[in-house]
């Protein structure tokens, strides 16, 4: 069976494009599935019945996997047979009645205005570390681009005259506006801190770290939980929070999905549905406590 998940997940980068992230997503499910079909002794995929894969939902359910970890992996097991079928290394698709649990879906956490307004003013002074993370921080909530995104932003992306941000996905761009806060930070940071960091002229990277190379996620939500602890925030605050914050309060405040959805790179506007169920959900709220008969 490695040989066929291999080739698959070479399918799914070489052919799909799929992310980094997603192929490793599926190739860490389909070895768990082959670990527990082998323990059942069966070794090869021509051998695996229905019967097989719905004893392995069954293990999965009775070990207590979260219903989310277990949909996951019932994707990767039907992806993995369209590919097999693609390939005609299979005959039938014997996952086709395999049935994803019921995931509830979690409101994302969102901060309050207050609190980004307190996690933003914290880099305070002129040093070049200052500047640069004023700037990180301030494009961050401005752009509600992700963190992968935020660091593999080159000079080239940014257009400061024009306000706006470029960011590329999977061989797809998209343009995300930003205001004159994350303006007047991004000119601070590239006018008087960058040259000092970068270890030469050549560095196309926007951001840097204190050694002059790229600044990696781990140096970034490093540098973000830092900041959260300075300002007092008591909660835990992620790259994601940002982003999602950005996303919410847009929508709180009058924007419409579809622009939502095309700056956070959404392909499905119901994944950015969720914020318009957030705002809702707050207007619930306000009427319960201001409406006389609410």
């Amino acid at each position: 069976m490695e040989k066929e998940i291999e080739a698959f997940i070479s399918y799914l980068h070489n052919v799909k494009k799929k992310s980094e992230n997603t192929c490793m997503s599926y190739k860490r499910d389909l070895y768990k599935l082959e670990n527990f079909l082998e323990e059942n002794g069966v070794t090869q995929v021509k051998d695996i019945s229905a019967t097989n894969l719905n004893s392995y939902v069954l293990y999965l359910e009775r070990n207590r996997f979260a219903p989310s970890t277990i949909s996951r992996n019932i994707a990767a097991v039907k992806a993995f047979y369209h590919f097999l079928l693609r390939e005609h290394m299979v005959d039938e698709d014997v996952s086709e009645n395999l049935k994803a649990p019921k995931v509830e879906k979690k409101l994302p956490e969102i901060m309050p205005v207050a609190d980004v307004e307190k996690l933003l003013s914290q880099p305070e002074g002129n040093t070049p570390k200052i500047l640069r993370d004023k700037a990180m921080l301030e494009l961050l909530y401005a752009t509600g681009i992700r963190v992968s995104e935020l660091i593999s932003l080159k000079l080239a992306d940014i257009n400061l005259k024009m306000g706006f941000v470029v960011c590329r996905d999977n061989g797809r761009e998209r343009a995300i506006p930003f205001g004159s806060t994350a303006r007047n930070a991004l000119m601070d940071y590239l006018e008087h801190a960058r040259d000092s960091m970068v270890l030469s002229d050549e560095e196309e990277v926007l951001f840097v770290n204190c050694a002059g190379e790229p600044m990696s996620r781990q140096g970034f939500w490093k540098l973000l939980k830092s900041y959260a602890a300075k300002a007092g925030i008591p909660y835990e605050i992620t790259p994601h929070t940002i982003r999602h914050s950005f996303a919410a309060h847009l929508v709180e405040n009058g924007a419409d999905l579809r622009s939502v959805q095309e700056m956070l790179g959404h392909s499905d506007i119901s994944t950015t549905q969720i914020y318009a169920g957030r705002t809702r959900n707050r207007i619930r709220e306000v009427y319960a406590q201001a409406h006389p008969r609410g």
